[in-house]
Order: C-alpha cells, then structure tokens, then sequence
C-alpha cells in the first residue's frame, strides 16, 4: 500500500505538497553562501578618490571665493 502524506492537523494530503513545501522552506539556499569578496577593495578605492576630489574643489572654490 502507497504512503498517504498526512497534513499537520493529521488531514490526508493527496498530493503531498505540505511535505514538499517544507522540505523547501527547510532546505538552506545554495547560491547565497557567504563567501570573501574577492574585490573589496574596488569600490573603497573610488569612494576615497572621490572624496579627495570633492574635498579639492571645495578647496579651490574656498580659495577663489577668499581671494
């Protein structure tokens, strides 16, 4: 005789989809594994250059608008 899966209130589940949504809801996803950023640095590097950047026109139009 063929298992009948069986509901969590113990109701008969012909097509078994309450077993297979949890084994869904269970299982931990596979594309988002924690991995090290391999190029961390990239992003860093241009944030500092553009602070630099703006820091030096601030700097220039201080100097412009002293002057």
């Amino acid at each position: 005789m063929a298992h009948t899966p069986q509901g969590p209130e113990g109701n008969y589940d012909p097509a078994g989809s309450t077993q297979m949504f949890r084994a869904f809801v269970d299982e931990e996803p596979q594309g988002r594994r924690q991995q090290a950023p391999s190029g961390s640095s990239g992003p860093r590097v241009g944030l500092i250059l553009g602070v630099v950047v703006v820091v030096a026109v601030l700097a220039a139009v201080a100097w412009l608008a002293l002057k």
